[in-house]
């Protein structure tokens, strides 16, 4: 999933590295979200906030300075994965609301995420345009081409409106929140139906083809991930909806946040346990590390938010449990995904791969 070393002998950035932000992003902001109250969670979420804001600048720098955007444009694969710099921006941006505010003040979180959703809703807006239209005149595929990586392109508007739910609330009464209301249903809509079309040609590659091996296993997740971002998006904007729409429409979003979130959630559970066993069937027969590991994290983490979401929509204790075990395998799962990757860009690790370069 990386393009290979140029002339210094180092790669240029990947930006499926911008995946490991939004793992790093949703594990703290997951922790917003989960039902009751668990004594210095928070305070622990707002360190990995810090963290994921921190790699998020310094991924940023060096992918700008390398201009690799066009080269990764032209990769048929590669190009999937500028879907992750916009959820990148919007998940720190999110976070900067939910928990950056104790750190930072009322103003400047209010600032970052202004910015951040902002730079994100546009840079998502984007790929969800120009990697299908890529995909269409430029790049050519097989009939079993289709991988979990397409929906990075198309996934952004979702995050971008359920990010902007956290927004909504302090833009000015009145028309502009009406619009920023409408603008949010409208990316949810976008993303889900395109999300729905790309889950389509994937599970038609799965069932029509062998099944992935390798670095593509992880991407099957990313499946759970865009249905989880949608019962995310439905509950935050059924929040805020009484707040921009009329009572009767706000009532019925509502509705829609119930009955739509619990039937795409029942989708989402179907889908995370089929990614679970194609998962636990490659781990058996060995698999190596690879940047598409953070697929596993940012869908869990939108699954708890999922499920945190409905938690606190129905006060069910079987959401609550749910929310709660699912960030516990989380928090795991990224405990090793981030081992993982530190021993992978280590100077030693790096040392080591060009040796074996050399030699072959």
């Amino acid at each position: 999933m990386t393009p290979k070393a140029g002339a210094g002998g180092r790669a240029p950035l990947s930006p499926s590295w911008f995946a490991a932000v939004m793992g790093t992003g949703i594990v703290a902001n997951a922790a917003v979200s989960l039902p009751g109250g668990f004594a210095g969670l928070l305070d622990a979420a707002t360190v990995i906030w810090a963290a994921a804001a921190l790699l998020l600048l310094a991924l940023l720098f060096v992918y700008v300075r390398q201009r690799s955007l066009s080269a990764h444009a032209a990769d048929p694969v590669l190009s999937q994965f500028l879907g992750a710099v916009p959820m990148a921006l919007l998940t720190v941006g999110a976070g900067t609301l939910l928990l950056g505010e104790r750190v930072v003040g009322t103003d400047v979180a209010v600032g970052v995420a202004w910015t951040l959703w902002s730079a994100g809703t546009l840079l998502g807006l984007g790929t969800s345009c120009a990697v299908p239209y890529l995909m269409i005149t430029r790049h050519r595929f097989g009939s079993d081409a289709a991988f979990g990586g397409w929906l990075l392109p198309v996934v952004p508007p979702m995050v971008a409106a359920s990010a902007g739910a956290l927004l909504i609330p302090r833009v000015p009464a009145g028309e502009l929140r009406l619009a920023m209301m409408l603008c949010c249903c409208a990316m949810l809509g976008l993303g889900f139906l395109a999300a729905l079309l790309v889950l389509a040609m994937v599970y038609s590659r799965l069932v029509h083809s062998d099944a992935p091996i390798g670095a593509v296993v992880p991407t099957v997740w990313i499946g759970a991930g865009a249905l989880g971002q949608t019962v995310t998006a439905l509950g935050a904007l059924s929040t805020v909806a009484p707040t921009a729409l009329p009572a009767s429409y706000a009532h019925g979003t509502a509705a829609a946040a119930l009955l739509g979130g619990v039937g795409v959630w029942g989708f989402a559970s179907l889908w995370l346990v089929l990614a679970t066993a194609l998962t636990l069937r490659e781990v058996r027969r060995g698999m190596p590390f690879a940047p598409t590991w953070w697929s596993f994290i940012f869908p869990l983490g939108a699954c708890v938010t999922g499920a945190g979401s409905l938690a606190a929509l129905t006060d069910s204790l079987m959401f609550t449990c749910c929310a709660i075990g699912l960030y516990m395998i989380l928090v795991l799962a990224w405990m090793i995904v981030l081992g993982h990757s530190f021993r992978q860009v280590s100077p030693s690790t790096r040392r080591r791969a060009a040796g074996n370069r050399e030699t072959d």
